[in-house]
């Protein structure tokens, strides 16, 4: 019989030149066999696995050293304070998208009412994480994807968030007039990759719907889709949230002053790299 010890440390070591956190996905991947969080693995390394729990884990372990991605295998991922469920129908989120949580959360008022759109929500990810940390704003989250929103309202129930509405739609093609200047912040996590961009076919991405990661040749078709009708639907001095490649930033920041945004900015994610532009839209101040 393998211990907890034992097995990982064989993991590991089919693991570790095929993946930068080899450590990780063997841990992630154990837990998700023993239903047990990292801690017990750490408390009891000497336990001793069943045959069952082992032949789950070899399982699990070989579809990773095939590249399926760890939230494919266990169905899950981490994101801000939420335990997200995660398909092959949705974008994985990922911590540089934390980034834009963070930023939209100094930006709200404490205790403040806010109307906020998230475009393209995915899993729901920017969206629950909002309304989670603002119970007194009303979130709408919508994607064109009926597959996408089915996780994201799952999400909602499994994280216990309550005030958030889900619509199906491309960008704003199914809101209405009454959704016009009535939004707060208006928050998105785009496709932004060109379309023939070498990535796509490394890593995790060649497991996520393409729909979800490319926009164009330069990869920016959804994003200036985006902030020219942002103008449409935030109220006054409503402030706009985008995430964007790292080699994006002076071009989005371009494509906002060029549509009257003013004061904007760009901030790098935990990595160092550019990731979100912000901008804010005051009609009464165009000339």
């Amino acid at each position: 019989m393998l211990t907890i010890k034992n097995s990982l440390a064989s993991a590991l070591e089919k693991l570790s030149s095929l993946s930068d956190s080899a450590q990780l996905d063997c841990e992630l991947l154990l837990c998700a066999v023993l239903n047990k969080p990292r801690a017990y693995l750490l408390t009891w390394p000497d336990t001793e696995l069943t045959d069952e729990q082992l032949s789950n884990f070899n399982l699990m372990l070989e579809r990773r050293i095939n590249g399926e991605p760890i939230a494919h295998i266990i169905g899950e991922r981490g994101f801000w304070s939420l335990n997200l469920k995660v398909t092959t129908d949705t974008l994985i989120p990922r911590p540089d998208t934390e980034r834009l949580v963070e930023l939209a959360l100094e930006i709200i008022p404490e205790n403040a009412q806010w109307n906020i759109l998230d475009l393209g929500t995915g899993t729901g990810a920017i969206a629950l994480s909002l309304a989670k940390e603002n119970p007194a704003c009303s979130v709408i989250a919508t994607d064109q994807s009926a597959a996408a929103l089915e996780v994201a309202e799952q999400n909602a129930k499994l994280n216990q968030v309550s005030n958030i509405q889900f619509i199906q739609s491309d960008w704003f093609s199914a809101l209405n007039n009454a959704d016009k200047k009535k939004f707060e912040m208006i928050v998105s996590n785009p496709p932004y990759i060109k379309e023939h961009d070498p990535h796509l076919n490394q890593g995790d991405v060649r497991f996520e719907p393409l729909s979800a990661l490319t926009s164009g040749a330069d990869g920016l078709d959804d994003i200036r889709i985006i902030i020219e009708h942002s103008k449409e639907y935030l109220g006054h001095n409503g402030v706009l949230l985008i995430e964007h490649g790292y080699d994006q930033a002076n071009q989005v920041c371009e494509l906002l002053r060029a549509a009257n945004f003013f004061q904007v900015t760009d901030f790098n994610d935990d990595s160092g790299n550019p990731r979100v532009a912000i901008g804010y839209y005051n009609e009464s101040l165009i000339n």
